[in-house]
This record gives structure tokens, C-alpha cells and sequence, in this order.
């Protein structure tokens, strides 16, 4: 089936054999394809266009993209599948952390590539339109300071508290949906882009470790409530900036 808008995607990788590849697959599939070898180039192209998904090697020359997927996670949620040739369970957790979409190891057929970048785009389209990520630099609430530009978390007594990427993403969906319960699907989604599987308790234990570093404030619970049997909130006044 080929897609009824055209959504342009940005292939990052160092083999170009398989940018060319990619790039006349897709593009008969009906997207339009831009390419890079690599992290200067991405950007590049990112400056220049809007991209609607990014697929990115993991093993490119002098920025991996692990770094590259990091970096582009503090500034922006477009959507990102990973590619690599490693096949080690720690390289596709680590992806993900980064904030990585989906992973795909190489070697791979296109047709799959292709299935999983409809995938990522339909539930990226189909995320409530009022909860959308927000575009905000800073958020203040409860003597907190969340910057998201330096992707510093400053403590009510002046601290740097250091949070993972995964943290990072959820600490973002919640201060810019103060105040409104939070299902675990919608977390997983505005935070990752992925499908939230019912059996996966990865988000509980996510949201456990970020409330753990706001511990002190707003009771038992801390700043991060439970809502039985619908989700989570960040009770607190959020100033947006």
C-alpha cells in the first residue's frame, strides 16, 4: 500500500550502498528520502528540511548514533529507528534509553524496515492532539528547576540531579501535562514514540526512579502520584517558559 501523503525520511548511514538502496525503496513507497553518511550531514539536512522519521545507523564514523540520537532527543521528538550490525541485547536497550523508536539489525529486508516505519509513523500521528510534547526551554514547579536545553534538573538547594534519558523524556511529558492523570500508554507514547505492551513494566520502573529523585516533596507518593488503575500525575504548579 503506498502512503497517501509525502512524508519525507532522512536515511543516516556510512554504507552507500545502502542509502541508495533505501532511498529508491522507500521513495517507490511513496516517501520522499533524504540521506546522510553522517552526524554532519544529519544535521545539515535537519536545518534545512522538515523530517518526518530519521533511520539511523549505530556504527558511524567519529559520532556514533548513540550520541547522535541523544542529542537529537534534547531538541526534538521526531521519530528514529535505529540500524546496526551488532546483535548484543545491550545495544538495543541502550538505543532505546537514548530515545530510539525502534532497532533493526542488519542485515534486514527493506520490506521489514518499511512495515516498521509505518508503524512508528501511525502511532506517532495518532497521539491525542492534546497531548502533544509541548515546545517549552525551561519548567519551574515546587522550588524545582527542569532546563530542557542543558537537560539540567536543579533541586530545590541549587543541585545538578542527573537523569538518564529515559528520565529525561518522561520528566518532560509530565511537566508539560501538569496537574492531568497520565495513562501508561499515553506515557510511553509521547516519551518514546513506541506501542505500550500491557506485560512491559518498564514505564512503572521508570517513573519509580524519577520520583525517587524528586523524593522530599508532596506527601507519600512524592511530586509523581499514583492514580489506581489509571495512570500517574505530576501534582504540582508548573510555570512553562
Amino acid at each position: 500500500m503506498e502512503t497517501t501523503t509525502m512524508q519525507r525520511l532522512l536515511i543516516v548511514d556510512d554504507d552507500n550502498d545502502i542509502r541508495q538502496l533505501l532511498a529508491e525503496q522507500l521513495g517507490r513507497a511513496g516517501y520522499q528520502v533524504s540521506t546522510a553518511s553522517d552526524g554532519q550531514g544529519m544535521r545539515q539536512v535537519l536545518e534545512r528540511e522538515h523530517v518526518d522519521l530519521i533511520v539511523l545507523d549505530l556504527n558511524l564514523p567519529r559520532e556514533d548514533g548513540l550520541t547522535l540520537c541523544r542529542d537529537l532527543r534534547a531538541r526534538s521528538s521526531t521519530p528514529v529507528i535505529m540500524l546496526t550490525a551488532r546483535s548484543e541485547p545491550i545495544d538495543r536497550v541502550l538505543g532505546l534509553e537514548m530515545g530510539a523508536d525502534d532497532y533493526l539489525g542488519k542485515p534486514f529486508e527493506p520490506r521489514e524496515l518499511l512495515a516498521r516505519i509505518r508503524n512508528v509513523l501511525r502511532r506517532t500521528e495518532a497521539l491525542p492532539a492534546n497531548l502533544e510534547p509541548l515546545a517549552i526551554r525551561r519548567a519551574r514547579f515546587a522550588h524545582w528547576t527542569f532546563d530542557l536545553e542543558s537537560r539540567h534538573l536543579v533541586d530545590p538547594d541549587g543541585r545538578v540531579v542527573v537523569l538518564s534519558g529515559a528520565e529525561f523524556r518522561l520528566l518532560r511529558v509530565f511537566v508539560g501535562h501538569a496537574n492531568k492523570v497520565l495513562s501508561r500508554e499515553q506515557l510511553v507514547s509521547l516519551s518514546s514514540g513506541r506501542s505500550y505492551e500491557s506485560q512491559d513494566r518498564a514505564i512503572d520502573l521508570q517513573v519509580s526512579r524519577l520520583r525517587n529523585k524528586l523524593a522530599g516533596d508532596g506527601g507519600s507518593d512524592g511530586l509523581i502520584k499514583t492514580v489506581r488503575n489509571e495512570g500517574y500525575v505530576l501534582a504540582a504548579a508548573v510555570t512553562l517558559e
